[in-house]
């Protein structure tokens, strides 16, 4: 097939991609037939999952302007994918034009595309790192370049932390981001689960099992599972709860069923 202008080179084109999956969701372009096949099967399972993924960013505006309003202007936002309208510099930065934001993914079309948004701006940049190395994130030239981290930062794991098998330690990787951190840090999540999903969960495990096909496992943790990624932390209010109840802007019974699927929170270290 022939390659699009912004696919970098090397891109294996039938491979599909966690990021380019998501971006399908969401309506972006940047995706290609391989990732919309995958999403449409997963689609067959959960009909929603646009659903859920717009939740997900909704989530994350509200969980960033809350951030900015408790003083925290500085933002690394780890598996950040490829840039969709309302990213976090965007709403950031309606309230503090200063915040300086550094992404971080490890999906080169991601960060290709995330470069050429973000060029020419000096408070934003995007790392190539992946969230099972913590400590490259932190030692990496754009989050020294960006980031004061003995002050307070918010650490955005958003959409990421269940495509990590606890063989990968996604728990070790939390804590060693949190413990780098200054006091006063938000640690804003959100992760998949079979908790809230409006069908069946055989019917739900279709979805895990394509994402399991693709060789990008969907783990799904329980509510005291995600829990635990906020240890050491003191939970913001209402606490660990479904994406639409966090602090909404509109009534969470208007919330089209799907975007109750998993949980979301934010945690403020001391």
């Amino acid at each position: 097939m022939d390659r699009p202008a912004w696919a970098p080179p090397g891109i294996d084109l039938s491979v599909p991609s966690v990021s380019r999956i998501y971006d399908y969701y969401l309506g972006g372009s940047h995706n290609f037939e391989v990732d919309r096949e995958a999403a449409r099967r997963a689609m067959e399972f959960l009909p929603g999952l646009p659903k859920i993924m717009q939740a997900n960013r909704a989530f994350m505006r509200r969980a960033v302007r809350h951030a900015v309003g408790e003083g925290v202007t500085q933002f690394l936002d780890i598996g950040s994918g490829i840039p969709t309208f309302g990213n976090v510099h965007e709403v950031a930065r309606q309230a503090a034009p200063d915040a300086r934001v550094v992404y971080v993914d490890h999906d080169p079309v991601a960060v290709a595309h995330s470069k050429a948004v973000l060029d020419g701006d000096d408070r934003a940049d995007i790392a190539a790192a992946d969230l099972r190395k913590p400590h490259d994130i932190l030692n990496s030239p754009e989050v020294g370049r960006l980031l004061d981290l003995d002050r307070p930062v918010a650490l955005l794991l958003v959409a990421v932390l269940h495509f990590l098998e606890d063989a990968d330690r996604p728990y070790d990787a939390v804590a060693t981001l949190r413990d780098a951190l200054a006091p006063g840090s938000l640690l804003i999540l959100t992760h998949a689960s079979f908790d809230g999903i409006p069908v069946p969960q055989e019917q739900a495990g279709g979805t895990v099992g394509v994402y399991r096909d693709i060789r990008n496992p969907l783990v799904m943790r329980s509510r005291d599972e995600v829990a635990r990624f906020f240890d050491g932390l003191a939970m913001v209010e209402p606490g660990l709860v479904s994406m639409p109840h966090w602090r909404p802007d509109t009534p969470p019974e208007q919330e089209d069923p799907y975007a109750f699927s998993g949980f979301a929170g934010v945690g403020r270290k001391g």
